[in-house]
């Protein structure tokens, strides 16, 4: 009797077991109805899952009141209780949280960013250009990303109108950028002055129009072993929009505040709105005005389906920027950012030729007519009376045009294995046009614009790559290897002779200095020559010119495994070989632990390069820099040249790095946060020496050489909170992200040669305000049926430079201490308040008013000796000030 009870009792324990269990099926699909293959569900505390297939169809057993999560590339992951049913039907909402599948970092399918072995930051850019009046990508990452840092130039020549960018706190160029997981040509302009990028190249953000972005992925950990040269800092990929249906587009306008913070001496330009400008004759004229920099952009992005799964995105923006005028010196009475009109077409398609292959391609083309100011000429040899009875503001302009296409071919074997093959090709032309200016040596026959030539860089990069996903090894395993061959060609190109050129007393270029004389002017009763070559900018002549090129060939690795539920072991190991200087290899190792089901610890350890860039090693200028309101003619020197041998200057190598990085992410319910702290440790980076005396060199008096200068470690930590919560008809949320950081030069490589002239103490602190000490800042969001409010603080800490007091006798300031303490310029820190108020007029229209900078704050005025002949170097939110912003969204 009891045996046939016990049989009762189990039967009945067995069939409820049974009818606990509960097979689930459905379809996910995107906004529009679209089906989305891939879609990763999971039954959540198990590990019990499946994806949808290539229809968008699922079907899973789970237990009756089991959550399943779903989680898909780009989408906004959503939780979802069974309650018994049997089919579930999924619609997925585009957009990107820091739990998000990315597409940099890592290799696997399966790796989110709070579940990857290295940090990466994912950044929906559609809410962040939604919740700010920044109208460029730079501007819009520099209050974004933790650890990025970008400002705009004045009085840096081409730096004015390309903004360099940086990385925990490293070169613009130690930064790779790749587009859709391919990599971006740089610019072909480099840094010689500004505070940052000094002696770099870099990429230029700005080329990608912000309404063509998706989201944007920072990888922020050395990965040179995983995708080459630039990675030191860290990647940035730009993920650019598929939608396939319909039309989004935006219309913006904004102006500075021209009330600029400081005590000015009375008659300063732009004090109380009195804006210093030049007529078309370059004489000066006064405009009262209360707002400058008045700027319009309008964008509009139209997707469309190809066939059943392929689609084709355009994207068009149009931006018209004005200058901005700020007090400046009586040396630089032009001083504040350029002008910008900007036109930008891209391009994003791909279309499936068979179930498990498709074909893609992306590209466009973005063109800038800029213009800036450079220093005045208040007189003396470089001003002609009867051209600018009262002097001048030479212009520096500039026509750059920026193109790339990138296409290949992605296709999965029989096998499993994904197979992408693929070309890109970009091209950045630098043109500069110098205009409301001379050449002081032809005298009252001198134009006053001149076409002063430019520079080039193109890329090509062909790309093999190969991947497979194993879920039954292990854990889960991804292998992933291929090769890229890429060539290289930069280019300097003259201009017109009379922007480079110096004339003789009869008008004729001089060509024997020894026959022909120069013409002079009496200046307090000495003859002084007049300098020939067009004032502002000299222009390249045919002594500059460079075609040069080279190639690269390169083969990785790369392997993440999953060795238990809890632990992942990533490595990757690269060689590549340049055809002008050799061979390196490079490896990483990373791993992460599952220490609860919220809480991961990360770590990981690589070494890494950079190669020399092209420009680095040929670019070479004669320049005239004002140094404390005085004009010195200056000579940049090629690496390759034997002037800059005879200096006992090395030819260039490549940077070297070791990273290691260690921290930690952890998931709360509505609250993810991510810490990380961070070493680098660079050898040989390439900077730009100081200022060598050079009597025997003709025309100048001193000369510049790019070198492998210095050696730095950099420390720092990395800090992404962030909170959300839903609401009766609303939302709230935070978000705190801060940068804590610091750079050391560990040693000066200046051999024999003199240390301070080589790479001292003023150039030192230009290289460590590249990294300051931390960035701060907490972002609030409400939103609440058809009205939403952004307000915004960003902390920037207090930075130190050395001015040109520098390059004074030591013996007037009684001791180097004191010339050290004199020539110091302290920026304290400053806290920045944005703030925007939108609503939502219809269903298909947005306006939104908001203020940049609300409170109008400023870098600390500083004396005449400054870098740019502002009252402010480009530190900190830079001198722009406040501006104020409408900005109207619309779809159909």
């Amino acid at each position: 009797m009891k045996s046939t009870l016990y049989l009762l009792i189990l039967t009945l324990f067995l069939s409820a077991s049974a009818y606990s269990q509960n097979s689930v099926s459905g379809t996910v699909t995107d906004d529009y109805g679209e089906p989305l293959p891939g879609v990763n569900i999971l039954e959540k505390g198990t590990s019990n899952g499946t994806v949808t297939d290539f229809d968008g169809n699922y079907s899973i057993d789970v237990s009756e009141d089991a959550v399943l999560i779903f989680s898909y590339i780009g989408f906004n992951t959503q939780e979802l209780t069974v309650q018994g049913q049997t089919e579930l039907n999924v619609q997925m909402t585009e957009g990107v949280l820091l739990d998000e599948v990315m597409l940099v970092g890592s290799r696997s399918p399966k790796r989110t960013s709070t579940d990857t072995a290295v940090p990466v930051d994912v950044i929906d850019i559609s809410e962040v250009a939604t919740q700010s009046g920044k109208i460029e990508v730079n501007e819009l990452l520099q209050y974004a990303a933790p650890s990025f840092n970008a400002n705009k130039q004045s009085g840096s020549d081409g730096a004015d109108h390309i903004t360099p960018a940086t990385l925990r706190g490293l070169g613009p160029d130690q930064t790779l950028v790749l587009i859709n997981g391919k990599r971006r040509h740089q610019s072909s302009l480099i840094n010689i002055f500004g505070t940052k990028g000094r002696g770099n190249t870099g990429t230029d953000l700005n080329t990608i129009p912000v309404a063509a972005i998706k989201r944007i992925e920072i990888l922020r950990d050395g990965a040179a072993a995983q995708y080459g040269s630039d990675a030191i800092a860290g990647v940035i990929n730009i993920v650019l929009k598929d939608k396939t249906d319909g039309v989004t587009g935006n219309i913006s306008y904004g102006a500075y505040n021209t009330n600029a913070q400081g005590e000015f001496p009375a008659g300063t330009p732009n004090t109380d709105g009195n804006r210093l400008d030049t007529d078309v004759d370059g004489n000066q004229i006064g405009d009262d005005q209360s707002l400058d920099g008045g700027s319009l952009k309008a964008a509009i992005n139209y997707g469309v389906g190809l066939g059943e799964k392929g689609y084709a995105n355009f994207t068009t923006e149009y931006i018209n920027k004005n200058k901005t005028l700020r007090p400046g010196f009586d040396f630089r009475r032009g001083f504040g950012e350029a002008a910008v009109e900007g036109f930008n077409l891209m391009v994003n398609a791909a279309y499936p030729v068979t179930e498990n292959t498709e074909i893609y391609a992306f590209g466009g083309r973005n063109y800038r007519d800029t213009d800036a100011y450079a220093f005045t000429r208040n007189g003396g040899e470089r001003v002609v009376t009867a051209i600018y009875p009262n002097g001048f503001n030479p212009r520096i302009t500039s026509n750059i045009i920026d193109h790339s296409i990138a296409a290949g071919l992605r296709t999965e074997l029989e096998n499993g294995w994904k197979v992408d093959v693929s070309n890109t090709y970009g091209k950045n032309n630098f043109h500069y046009f110098i205009k409301g200016t001379l050449n002081a040596s032809l005298e009252e026959a001198s134009p006053t614009d001149f076409d002063a030539g430019g520079h080039s860089l193109s890329q090509n990069t062909v790309n093999l790559d190969f991947s497979k996903y194993y879920e039954d090894v292990m854990e889960g395993m991804n292998l992933a290897f291929g090769a890229e061959y890429r060539t290289e060609n930069f280019i300097i190109f003259s201009g017109e002779p009379g922007s480079y050129g110096t004339f003789d007393e009869n008008g004729l270029l001089i060509t024997n200095p020894a026959t022909q004389n120069q013409p002079t002017i009496i200046i307090d009763g000495e003859e002084v020559a007049r300098p020939g070559g067009s004032q502002g900018f000299p222009g390249y002549g045919p002594s500059n010119e460079v075609d040069r090129s080279r190639s690269n060939f390169s083969l990785y690795a790369d392997g993440e495994f999953d060795l238990s539920e809890t632990f992942l072991l990533s490595a990757a190991a690269r060689f590549e070989n340049y055809s002008d200087f050799g061979g390196t290899i490079n490896g990483k190792l990373a791993a992460r632990l599952k220490a609860s089901e919220n809480i991961n610890i990360r770590g990981s350890v690589s070494t890494g390069f950079r190669a020399p860039s092209l420009a680095q090693i040929y670019y070479n200028l004669r320049f005239t820099n004002f140094i404390g309101g005085d004009a010195v003619d200056q000579l940049l020197s090629p690496n390759n040249s034997p002037v800059t041998a005879s200096f006992g200057i090395d030819q260039l190598n490549e940077e070297k790095a070791v990273n290691a990085g260690l921290g930690f992410t952890g998931t709360f319910g509505n609250f993810t946060t991510t810490v990380d702290g961070y070493y680098i440790n660079v050898k040989d980076r390439i900077v730009l020496t100081g200022n060598f005396a050079t009597d025997d060199i003709p025309g100048v008096s001193a000369a510049q050489f790019f070198v492998n200068g210095v050696d730095t470690e950099t420390a720092g930590l990395d800090i992404v909170l962030s909170w959300k919560k839903n609401l009766d008809n609303g939302s709230l949320s935070a978000t705190f992200t801060g940068n804590l950081n610091s750079m050391e030069i560990t040693n000066v490589n200046n051999g024999s040669l003199d240390a301070e002239t080589f790479f001292g103490e003023r150039d030192k602190a230009f290289l460590l305000a590249s990294a300051p000490e931390s960035k701060l800042a907490l972002n609030l969001n409400y939103a609440r049926d058809k009205f939403d409010i952004g307000l915004a603080f960003t902390r920037f800490s207090s930075i130190e430079l050395l001015d040109f007091q520098m390059y004074e006798a030591t013996a007037d300031y009684g001791s180097f201490a004191n010339k050290l303490s004199a020539a110091t310029d302290s920026y304290n820190p400053k806290l920045i308040t944005d703030l925007v108020l939108g609503y939502q007029i219809c269903e298909d229209v947005k306006l939104q008013i908001g203020a940049n900078n609300l409170f109008n704050e400023y870098p600390d005025q500083q004396d005449d000796w400054v870098e740019g002949g502002g009252y402010w170097d480009a530190v900190q939110m830079g001198f722009g000030g406040a501006y104020y912003y409408a900005q109207m969204a619309f779809s159909f």
